[in-house]
């Protein structure tokens, strides 16, 4: 009886979250004419004020950074699929968006499946997520790549150094792993940006396009990397071993609802409902609130505010024991605790 009722369970919560998963053609478009035609407004109005006033180009770099974020966020709806009922349309777009923000359509959609089927899997990390160790690991680790593991999860890398290497780097490049679809996504991504880098070096000069891009691109992929971090990087979020790993729970354990003011919310395209997308990624951006505030399934889940969230930064390694993430410090306690 307790298996028939909890099967009826699940068939209802899935039958409820499939309801959502219907995106709207007219609200797609509308989002992004709402954000691509103010983010090159800005790009002028950057241009324009560069060489008269440094104090009204801080502001605009910082706000088109913002529409930039925007930006990545329905790239990455369309990556699943839920910006458009067309999957044609949503490569279209996809690509489109992702020369603006430098990210190839197919080979980060590829990347980003992965992650999503190994999210808080300890046997399966490695591909779309961050580097995250378990405290045995470390330990058992020798001298320079606990040194590197440091470096790597320090928050001066983390958001200073890597935002620029992974998109303006990284991604110009296919994994080895990946197929030919996704190497020529990268191809044609990099020709993209090539063209639009010479059309934009035209208009505004090549050392003013270069300046304004690398400042915007910079803000917007460490706002990026953060989000991601912290949706993934809280201190009792999931992590099993594949023969305990479950999608429901990841979903549900291992992805925060980061509540953003909502002016944020509206920059970050609704992201910060991470535990309802990770749940049905089919769901468009503009109806993950929604269907947050109509399932009782997620009235449990760990709610990050941004306050809250600054506390994240501190938390490096997984602890099998205690099922928690813990800082660097946990360690000197553990070595206390055996003498």
């Amino acid at each position: 009886m307790h298996s028939s009722n909890s099967d009826s369970h699940t068939q209802a919560w899935k039958a409820k979250i499939r309801s959502y998963q219907n995106p709207s053609a007219r609200k797609s478009i509308g989002q992004l004419l709402n954000t691509l035609l103010p983010y090159a407004a800005l790009w002028y109005l950057i241009y324009f004020f560069w060489h008269i006033s440094i104090l009204i180009v801080i502001p605009l770099v910082f706000l088109c950074a913002a529409f930039q974020v925007r930006i990545f966020s329905l790239f990455h709806d369309c990556c699943h699929c839920s910006f458009f009922k067309s999957e044609k349309a949503n490569e279209i777009v996809g690509t489109i968006l992702g020369i603006l923000v430098f990210t190839p359509y197919h080979h980060w959609r590829w990347e980003h499946s992965i992650h999503h089927r190994s999210a808080g899997n300890l046997d399966k990390r490695g591909i779309g997520d961050l580097w995250t160790w378990t405290v045995r690991e470390y330990l058992s680790s020798p001298w320079w790549k606990k040194l590197l593991y440091r470096i790597l999860r320090h928050p001066l890398f983390l958001f200073g150094l890597s935002p620029l290497g992974l998109f303006l780097v990284k991604y110009r490049f296919a994994s080895k792993k990946s197929g030919k679809k996704e190497h020529l996504s990268v191809l044609i991504t990099n020709m993209g940006i090539l063209v639009m880098g010479i059309v934009l070096s035209l208009l505004f000069g090549w050392q003013t396009y270069i300046l304004i891009q690398l400042s915007v691109a910079f803000l917007a992929a460490a706002a990026g990397i953060w989000l991601f971090y912290v949706q993934h990087q809280f201190e009792e979020v999931y992590w099993e071993k594949s023969e305990k790993w479950d999608y429901k729970s990841v979903a549900l354990q291992g992805s925060s609802y980061y509540k953003l003011p909502k002016l944020l919310e509206w920059f970050t395209a609704s992201i910060g409902y991470h535990h309802v997308h990770h749940l049905s990624p089919r769901i468009p951006n503009y109806l993950l609130s929604q269907c947050h505030k109509n399932l009782p399934l997620f009235e449990k889940v760990t709610t990050l505010t941004l306050p809250s969230s600054l506390k994240t930064i501190n938390l490096q390694l997984w602890d099998e024991e205690s099922k928690k993430m813990v800082n660097f410090k946990f360690l000197k306690t553990l070595s206390l605790s055996k003498q």
